[in-house]
């Protein structure tokens, strides 16, 4: 099945003018099994954040699962206003998954939260997004 898509998806990106085969899109494929996933670290991204949300109180409704080591929240630089997601760091990874299957759907401060395991920053990795021949749809 992944492999007949992926030819159906490079068939498609392809386009031939003058018996000569053109690309017309790039595209990059990373394999989605499960034992190529790096396990879950003990970083929650959080989300759903109420606007009166600081640290400290973040930190308390976080603590009860095990020791928080860090927690950040992400402010709008212009408005210096939470922009509504933040990060919980534990020191074991044990302890967020509690918390994550515990608070995920709970309210804080009357919204409710949207936790997963924040995956690592890769810097310097390129963003590929497709593209569609001109005049195509």
């Amino acid at each position: 099945m992944k492999k007949s898509l992926m030819r159906f998806i490079a068939g498609r990106a392809s386009t031939i003018v003058d018996n000569r085969t053109y690309s017309s899109w790039r595209f990059y494929c990373s394999p989605t099994s499960s034992s190529s996933r790096p396990p879950p670290n003990g970083k929650l991204f959080v989300a759903g954040l109420s606007w009166s949300v600081d640290e400290k109180s973040l930190k308390d409704a976080f603590s009860s699962f095990g020791h928080v080591s860090e927690v950040r929240i992400m402010y709008d630089k212009d408005t210096g206003r939470s922009r509504g997601f933040g990060f919980v760091h534990f020191s074991k990874e044990d302890e967020a998954r509690c918390a994550k299957d515990a608070m995920d759907g709970k309210a804080l401060l009357g919204r409710p939260l949207r936790i997963s395991f924040a995956l690592e920053k890769i810097r310097g990795a390129p963003v590929v997004v497709p593209r569609l021949p001109n005049g195509n749809a």
